[in-house]
């Protein structure tokens, strides 16, 4: 089941910009995927990346196949491949990202250990996504008010 957040309704009908459910999953499989790319894709296209699984090796290895034949088809080339982390800090619930304390600093927010570890992963992604340095990061406190952390 598809998992929209509510700070991205301005877009996810249309689809036109990546929403987090499938950042999460190119993270997942080490893919680097450009808005320009994503925005060549048809709606259909768009649409299979959010509801194709990502979740078990064999899927992951699915998607980046789907993926880059996606973006090879439509482009021309593949996409780039990223590292995949064994450990990404999204799964960590004991945790706090130090970007995450800053940008949440700079919006008067204390975040505590058992509201991370009360998150998902999905959340915990987005929360760390939208507090990186040279993010738009437009979305960080939308994203905190909706995951109730305000």
């Amino acid at each position: 089941m598809a998992t929209f957040f509510q700070f991205e309704a301005d877009f996810v009908e249309s689809l036109r910009c990546i929403p987090m459910q499938v950042r999460y999953k190119l993270d997942t499989c080490g893919v680097k995927l450009k808005l320009a790319q994503w925005n060549r894709f048809s709606q259909t296209d768009c649409q299979a990346l959010v509801d194709r699984p990502c979740e078990t090796a064999t899927d992951m290895q699915a998607y980046r196949q789907f993926l880059q034949e996606l973006v090879a088809h439509y482009t021309g080339s593949p996409a780039s491949e990223l590292a995949i982390d064994p450990h990404p800090a999204w799964t960590d619930r004991q945790t706090i990202p130090d970007s995450v304390q800053t940008k949440a600093a700079e919006v008067n927010v204390t975040l505590l250990l058992p509201q991370w570890a009360a998150l998902s992963p999905l959340q915990r992604f987005a929360l760390i996504k939208l507090s990186r340095s040279g993010h738009e990061n437009n979305n960080f406190l939308p994203a905190l008010q909706e995951f109730g952390l305000l």
